[in-house]
């Protein structure tokens, strides 16, 4: 379970210095454009592990569907939604909405995964929240700029990230991290690469020349590498783990990176609403581990190698 815990930072350590890369690298692509090199770089080279037998992906006769549902809300509708939001409100209303995410997982969780949260861990999931909001707000509050759909288009991207959560413990029981990566990897290379060279009228060869600046293959290679492969892996491995509530509330340490890396890396200031937004988030993720309802976890593996929760069968019987 430690193990699972400190992947779950790694991961949000790889997602957190991602924005460093996805700023400079669009400054000379689109968004499409960057997502479509992203995800392909991750499938073939998750492709690439597949014929060499470094890794084991067997998809035959398996209920394939299921994970395409997990693909459509991430990557495919995540991305979609963020990329739009972001485009069309402020930074500072970009973060507090994705801020929602736990919030909205551990009801789902709750509804679906009968995964119900304990009081105290409840409050803990507020707290950690409150410090990204915190941080957020700090710097002056959110602006009057973002436009309406902009906002709704957050909100989509929040219900699609707690949908992929929820999504991802359930199917924990009939398929291996690794499995999950995969299809969702393909599907963002499919859908991204799809409407790269339906929105942009360019040759393989100038294509292929937004490859030749190094803030863009720098990027491709972080996001597809580490931020796609790794870090999903990672993720749908971790969530398997520890569960779909627990599992989100790590999100929120992604805000505490991207501030740190700013900080270190572009000479951003540092207040002291960065420190106490921290510390608030660091409170909020040690307690909802701390206080989550240990009684109803057990250590038992499936067919998958995962260890799963006893109320978690019951949800995926229609399988």
């Amino acid at each position: 379970m430690i193990g699972a815990y400190l992947l779950a930072v790694f991961t949000e350590l790889i997602f957190g210095f991602s924005f460093i890369f996805t700023k400079a690298a669009l400054d000379y692509v689109t968004p499409n454009q960057l997502l479509a090199f992203r995800f392909m770089t991750a499938a073939f080279l998750l492709t690439l592990l597949r014929v060499l037998r470094v890794v084991d992906i067997k998809l035959k006769n398996r209920p394939i569907k299921k994970v395409l549902l997990l693909a459509l809300c991430e990557p495919v509708l995540y991305f979609t939604f963020e990329t739009t939001g972001i485009n069309l409100t402020t930074a500072s209303e970009a973060g507090l909405m994705i801020a929602l995410i736990p919030v909205l997982v551990t009801l789902l969780a709750a509804l679906f995964l009968k995964e119900i949260p304990s009081p105290l861990q409840a409050a803990s999931i507020i707290i950690s929240v409150l410090g990204v909001g915190f941080i957020i707000l700090g710097g002056g509050g959110i602006t009057t700029s973002g436009h309406t759909m902009g906002l709704l288009a957050l909100l989509g991207a929040v219900f699609s990230a707690a949908l992929f959560t929820t999504l991802s413990r359930w199917l924990s029981q009939q398929f291996r991290p690794v499995e999950l990566t995969y299809v969702m990897m393909w599907a963002g290379a499919v859908f991204f690469g799809g409407l790269a060279l339906t929105q942009n009228s360019l040759t393989p060869s100038q294509t292929l020349s937004l490859l030749q600046r190094k803030e863009v293959w720098a990027a491709v290679l972080y996001l597809g590498v580490l931020s796609s492969v790794v870090a999903f892996f990672g993720m749908n491995y971790f969530i398997a783990k520890i569960g779909a509530a627990r599992a989100a509330i790590f999100t929120n340490l992604t805000t505490i990176v991207s501030v740190a890396a700013g900080i270190g890396l572009l000479g951003e200031p540092f207040h002291w609403y960065h420190l106490v937004g921290g510390v608030l988030i660091l409170l909020g993720v040690a307690g909802t581990n701390r206080f989550g309802p240990q009684d109803r976890q057990v250590a038992s593996g499936n067919s998958t190698g995962t260890s799963v929760k006893t109320t978690v069968s019951s949800a995926g019987s229609t399988r």
